[in-house]
């Protein structure tokens, strides 16, 4: 059973999250501040967070940073905030999707399967294939890791499968659209400059210069492709 830890200092909308993530099939821990959070996080290791930015004293932002320097358990965040800017921040930090407040707790659910669907189908994949190899770049889909000529590169569950889409077909041009469709789904809306912020963080960890990339390539107009 999936083990999931729902973060919110509004009890009402912590008990709604839970009960229906429970109804789904998962098993859900609570934790009303960032403190309790990370503390939680570290004893419990869940598999999934979903976390509310607007926290008081440590706010969401915060605990995405600090669970970032030594985990890559998959974030889904909660927010009030609407503008693009923000759940871009966000993304750039390392969660790996949102969801807006006021939301439905059932796209709440389906992000959720989204996210464990992408990490389940890679672990599961089949042996043919599941080594990918693109210059100085090896990609196990098995195992979720890359590597950098001798040098291992940790990334989340959405940068793994990104990288993965790209350097499967080294020179193939993707568009924004069909990068979300292959790490999110279709049942799922986003917005493209959401990419943009997976690319960002990608390039941050894999690229020598991130401001001259090598492996990672924009295609102005259009989208992004894996170095041919």
């Amino acid at each position: 059973m999936k083990h999931i830890l729902v973060v919110d200092d509004e009890p009402r909308i912590a008990e709604l999250a839970r009960d229906y993530l429970e109804r789904a099939g998962f098993r859900v821990d609570v934790a009303g501040n960032g403190a309790d959070a990370l503390a939680m996080a570290r004893t419990r290791v869940p598999d999934l967070i979903v976390l509310d930015l607007g926290l008081p004293k440590m706010d969401g932002l915060d605990v995405t940073r600090t669970l970032r320097k030594h985990s890559n358990v998959p974030i889904i965040m909660l927010t009030a905030r609407v503008d693009e800017s923000d759940k871009l921040i966000g993304l750039e930090l390392g969660a790996d999707d949102y969801v807006t407040k006021p939301f439905s707790p059932k796209e709440l659910v389906a992000r959720v399967r989204a996210v464990f669907r992408r990490v389940d189908a890679d672990r599961a994949a089949p042996e043919r294939g599941t080594v990918v190899r693109a210059g100085e770049v090896t990609l196990d889909k098995r195992r979720m890791q890359v590597t950098l000529g001798e040098q291992r590169i940790d990334l989340t569950a959405t940068e793994f499968e990104l990288l993965a889409t790209l350097a499967s077909q080294p020179g193939r041009v993707f568009t924004r659209a069909q990068l979300l469709d292959a790490i999110r789904g279709v049942e799922v809306e986003s917005f493209d400059r959401a990419i943009d912020a997976h690319v960002k963080n990608v390039r941050r960890k894999l690229e020598p210069d991130p401001r001259h990339p090598r492996y990672v390539l924009t295609v102005h107009g259009v989208g992004y492709k894996f170095a041919d």
